[in-house]
């Protein structure tokens, strides 16, 4: 089977870069840098989401499905800086040419990484071949937005309308998937400055999880899977689960019940 690498990442505002462009005091903490960054922000736009350029990618979770398995995992180690994270990101491309599956990585996810890989200069050849060197990349790349090597799946059942765009916590409920559990992107800078990253990583785990029981049914409904290969895949993804020692995926199995079986 192709590989499939299912991605998410959570971010921080970039407050390095942030005084670099606006030449902040020195003596600003993070904090009043990000707070005035926001407060400019929803001045100029009513939002304080700032320019994709302007984030920091503070954590990068994938689910990697190939013919051994599933495994999920966050890149790199607590203590690693964004450059290893986005190295060995599109690292993972450069070996493997998985399908990459995301919701809104196209709007979100890989704009930022492009940036942050470019500030930290991170060289990704296989992700950015567009048919110079591999003609089959010439139909089919991970950079055309109609291309399927990258599902965007938010994109594709919103049919690249963006005002049909649904959250992917709504949508895995409504699935009958666990969606979030308590924790948000909202808050994941307030919980980068509390010294608390394990849980933004236990956070994107779990988000890389809905994503991918998602693209499962997604794939169901396209007639890709059928009835039977989807249930084996979610009892695959259970066992997985149960299988890693981590509250987190406790949280989450608990709060995933087994659908029953369809006729």
């Amino acid at each position: 089977m192709i590989p499939v690498l299912v991605f998410d990442i959570e971010t921080i505002p970039d407050v390095n870069g942030l005084r670099a462009l606006n030449g902040y005091p020195a003596g600003m903490s993070d904090g009043e840098v990000a707070r005035t960054a926001f407060a400019a922000r929803r001045e100029k736009t009513g939002s304080d989401f700032l320019q994709h350029h302007l984030h920091r990618v503070a954590a990068i979770s994938c689910l990697f499905r190939d013919d051994d398995g599933v495994r999920v995992r966050s890149l790199g180690g607590l203590e690693d800086d964004e450059g290893k994270l986005v190295h060995d990101f599109f690292r993972i491309i450069d070996r493997y040419t998985p399908q990459l599956v995301s919701w809104n990585g196209g709007g979100f996810d890989l704009p930022v990484l492009h940036y942050r890989a470019l500030v930290n200069g991170v060289a990704a050849s296989r992700y950015w071949e567009m048919g110079n060197e591999d003609r089959e990349f010439r139909w089919n790349n991970y950079l055309s937005r109609y291309h399927t090597r990258h599902l965007d799946l938010m994109d594709v059942l919103a049919l690249y309308t963006g005002r049909a765009n649904a959250p992917l916590d709504d949508l895995a409920k409504l699935c009958g998937f666990p969606g979030k559990l308590g924790v948000d992107g909202s808050q994941v800078w307030h919980l980068f400055r509390d010294g608390c990253l394990d849980q933004i990583r236990n956070y994107c785990e779990t988000d890389v999880v809905n994503t991918y029981l998602v693209y499962c049914r997604f794939q169901l409904m396209r007639g890709e899977m059928s009835q039977a290969a989807y249930e084996t895949e979610m009892a695959l993804v259970r066992s997985t689960l149960c299988a890693i020692d981590a509250p987190h995926w406790t949280e989450y199995l608990a709060a995933w019940p087994p659908a029953p079986s369809q006729p």
